[in-house]
């Protein structure tokens, strides 16, 4: 009954808030009066801000990219299928046909479950078994997906690019975690964090960490009309994708040192960037050569190696 007559509560507040309110600007600050007025809690008013925001949001916002789908080839057999769920925790795997731009079905774990009980089935195909893969585009607004999450009793979605390939995934949870933030569960790995405070005073960030995290966490404001994460612009800065060691110095933002710590031919991994103003043990103003000769130790003064050949000679 407590529970019943909280809900009750909740809404009638929420009634008498949104009263002749009803343009997004003016129900956003009615939530920030209500909370700082004690009306609802932070909790409450943050949850409702942040189901506002899905409407500034789309789905290639918050999908997990192509490179970290993990799908099963369509002629895998239903014993493989399964101990790949088991390792992974999912209870939905995608099939693919050739590569995974062409993501034919949907695998579900419960599907399986008739079948692996049977020996002699576990080597069917799991193309027997796959649903229809539910496809959107990565254009597509948040708030519109998690409307047809619901009416159509879906949990996952392919997100495709303008030319058909496969772009990335999102979940059901994927959405319902941009309200309440993270959910993990038993299966779920802990997660690393994308931008990490090292005891060197560096910091290891991920290639994938998206630049306008950079400015909200390290005050960095790095702007691309061609890419949205670190790797990425590295890569555009490069012309290529740079090998573990390369080095960037960036001198609009004092001359902040990004090494890129680990890549492979695909993509930069990880970056560690190191601040002028943050070696240890050395004066502010000797900083910056400090890290230029921790990044790059083979760079030499070519004044002091002209000096010692003339003394040579």
């Amino acid at each position: 009954m407590d529970d019943g007559s909280d809900r009750s509560s909740i809404w009638q507040r929420l009634g008498k808030l949104f009263h002749g309110r009803h343009d997004a600007d003016t129900v956003e600050q009615a939530i920030r009066d209500a909370s700082e007025d004690g009306e609802l809690d932070k909790e409450e008013g943050s949850m409702l801000l942040s189901v506002l925001s899905l409407d500034e949001l789309q789905v290639r916002d918050i999908m997990a990219p192509r490179t970290d789908i993990i799908c099963a080839p369509e002629e895998s057999g239903i014993r493989e299928a399964a101990e790949l769920i088991m390792a992974t925790g999912h209870s939905r795997l995608p099939v693919f046909s050739g590569n995974r731009d062409n993501i034919i079905g949907i695998l579900h774990a419960k599907d399986l479950l008739e079948h692996i009980l049977n020996p002699p089935e576990q080597t069917f195909p799991i193309s027997r078994l796959m649903r229809e893969p539910f496809f959107v585009p990565e254009t597509k607004n948040v708030l519109d997906l998690l409307h047809e999450f619901r009416t159509l009793k879906q949990h996952l979605a392919v997100i495709v690019d303008e030319y058909g390939g496969t772009a990335g995934l999102v979940t059901i949870e994927d959405v319902i975690e941009q309200i309440v933030g993270d959910i993990e569960d038993e299966h779920d790995a802990p997660r690393e964090e994308e931008i990490s405070l090292q005891p060197d005073g560096s910091y290891l960030i991920a290639g994938r960490a998206y630049l306008e995290d950079l400015e909200e966490t390290l005050g960095l404001k790095i702007s691309s009309d061609e890419v949205d994460t670190l790797g990425g612009y590295l890569t555009h800065l490069a012309g290529r994708v740079p090998a573990t060691g390369d080095t960037f110095t960036l001198e609009e933002f004092d001359g902040a040192v990004f090494t890129v710590n680990d890549a492979d031919v695909k993509q930069i991994k990880s970056v560690r960037m190191l601040r002028p103003s943050v070696v240890q043990g050395i004066p502010v103003e000797k900083n910056a050569a400090a890290i230029m000769e921790q990044s790059t130790p083979q760079v030499v003064d070519m004044a002091e190696g002209q000096k010692s050949s003339d003394a040579k000679a």
